[in-house]
């Protein structure tokens, strides 16, 4: 494969990390993380470190990467990248607001690498994060990236883990970038205060079910690179815990009655702790 020798790898690593050292979670010790490359199909890979999984899509005409992770990572970012391929990043797509998904966007901004979000997500970063780390181009509907002969699409997904997801599919390479709209680790978190809901939640689930293909790998947000049928489990579990907690709350149940209840029981050995995803159950089917 052709390499391209990239300006923007030439920063020192000291004014990486002074870029997030303003932040509450710069002081978390990240000494001990590895951001560890995994392979998915064609030239695709993803980021294993601290926060949501990277996506890095590399070739001739440079790399495409999803998310960035906690700022004190973008050397280490940066260098799993290398080692795959030396080329110019040439679009950084964040899939979401979260800080565990664009913790690294004031380092990468000061680099002039290109940020590409929703709409709802600069509008939400506006108040946390200095214009340096903004996106500077939106998107309101779908839009498609030609690069590394792929067709790369964004594409907005109903307020689901929040008001701003997005799903990136790569065409040839048959991989979709499921951010935290599906996760393989926990159940699903849908963040109210950032316009996350259960509806759209089970809507963006059934929009990336009928996008995957039979081959189609999808990588989630947490976790590993899953199929079509892993993404049907997680949508139907979602719905059969709603019409659990619907039931019980037509009985006037309160939320601790809801908890205790255990409507997830079935699901806690596989998802873990449901409290978090029930409090937002609850909330949106009870009104409270």
């Amino acid at each position: 494969m052709k390499t391209i020798t990239n300006r923007f790898f030439t920063l020192a690593s000291g004014l990486l990390l002074a870029a997030g050292a303003g932040s509450a979670l710069a002081q978390r010790d990240y000494s001990n993380v590895e951001v560890v490359p995994h392979h998915v199909a064609g030239n695709y890979y993803y980021l294993e470190g601290a926060g949501g999984n990277i996506g890095v899509s590399i070739g001739d005409d440079g790399v495409i990467m999803i998310d960035d992770q906690f700022a004190p990572l973008t050397d280490k970012i940066l260098a799993a990248i290398r080692s795959l391929d030396d080329g110019p990043i040439r679009f950084v797509i964040n899939t979401h607001v979260h800080p565990d998904h664009v913790g690294g966007n004031e380092n990468l901004g000061r680099m002039g690498l290109l940020i590409l979000a929703r709409d709802e997500v600069r509008v939400r970063l506006e108040s946390q994060l200095p214009e340096v780390a903004l996106p500077v181009m939106t998107y309101s509907e779908s839009i498609t990236i030609h690069l590394n002969d792929d067709e790369v699409t964004t594409i907005p997904v109903p307020p689901a883990h929040t008001d701003g997801d997005s799903y990136i599919y790569f065409r040839n390479a048959d991989v979709i970038h499921a951010g935290d709209v599906f996760r393989t680790v926990a159940f699903p978190v849908i963040d109210q205060g950032n316009g996350g809901t259960l509806d759209g939640t089970i809507d963006g689930l059934a929009l990336l079910i009928g996008m995957a293909g039979p081959n189609t790998m999808i990588v989630p947000g947490h976790g590993v690179p899953s199929s079509r049928e892993d993404v049907m489990e997680f949508r139907d579990m979602v719905l059969d815990v709603k019409a659990r907690v619907q039931a019980l709350v037509a009985q006037g149940m309160s939320f601790e009655q809801v908890m205790a209840a255990r409507p997830t029981a079935q699901y806690e050995a596989k998802w873990g702790d449901p409290e978090r995803f029930l409090t937002a159950v609850y909330s949106e089917l009870s009104g409270n």
